[in-house]
């Protein structure tokens, strides 16, 4: 899944992708580099992030959708606001990546009555306020249940389970150990519960934590290493910012690991 921020202020892009052209250019070089589905979204998650306006998140996310799909793309859309997801599966979307896991009460039942994929993440708050003092029991047993659970409720709300991808939420409410925890056991554990596992590590600052202070745009090294042992675990698909690197890594672990030679 490659990342396309139409956003003025995501962590690692925000305001690179921002106009129209920029934005359907970098979506299908990601395709043309081997990404599945693209991954586009109007409303920056980084923490302390504040809420986009939907008639603002549609105008920015629905002509670049539009414009990919029309190319043969794959696309998803990055967004917690059902009426975005409408606009956005109008346009062509095959998939919703929500980060909320649908707390938007319509948007369980718009995912449903479409027919999309949905992808269900954990977060502990809102991205304004889930870098204030995370706490867990056990973070692996707490994400873990959350995720369960709510992947039972979108059952229940009439979305095929073979529709629904699960995130742990790499980053999002979690501390430095939370989110080591959670790509050392967390993800085989989530694997283990048969559905398909997607993990998104792709520059996120956990890595400086480990590394010390590391511009963003260098951090792709490490962030193969992070989803690399998270394929190793059972993850079935890895949300990157650099395609090219992160689809040879995942090509190599599949050789190993899952004897899946390209």
């Amino acid at each position: 899944m490659g990342i396309l921020n139409v956003t003025p202020d995501s962590f690692s892009d925000g305001g690179r992708f921002l106009k129209f052209d920029a934005a359907v250019a970098h979506g299908l070089q990601m395709a043309a580099d081997g990404a599945d589905i693209v991954d586009v979204g109007g409303e920056s998650t980084r923490p302390g992030a504040e809420p986009v306006d939907p008639d603002e998140e549609r105008e920015r996310v629905v002509p670049v959708i539009r414009a990919l799909a029309a190319d043969g793309i794959a696309v998803s859309i990055d967004t917690t606001k059902a009426s975005v997801a409408e606009a956005a599966l109008d346009a062509g979307a095959v998939a919703v990546n929500d980060v909320s896991a649908l707390g938007d009460p319509e948007m369980a039942p718009l995912v449903a009555r479409s027919g999309a994929g949905v992808v269900l993440m954990h977060m502990l708050g809102s991205p304004r306020t889930m870098q204030a003092d995370p706490r867990y029991e056990d973070v692996v047993v707490d994400v873990s249940g959350y995720l369960l659970d709510r992947a039972a409720r979108a059952v229940g709300d009439g979305i095929s389970r073979e529709k629904i991808c699960i995130d742990p939420g790499i980053g999002f409410g979690k501390t430095l150990a939370h989110n080591l925890d959670l790509l050392a056991s967390g993800v085989a554990r989530l694997a283990d519960a048969g559905y398909p596992v997607l993990v998104g590590a792709s520059r996120k600052s956990f890595i400086e934590k480990v590394l010390g202070p590391i511009p963003v745009e260098e951090r792709d090294a490490a962030t193969v290493a992070s989803h690399t042992l998270a394929i190793a675990a059972g993850a079935a698909a890895i949300r990157v910012h650099n395609v090219v690197e992160g689809l040879r890594s995942a090509r190599i672990a599949d050789a190993i690991v899952r004897g899946k030679a390209p």
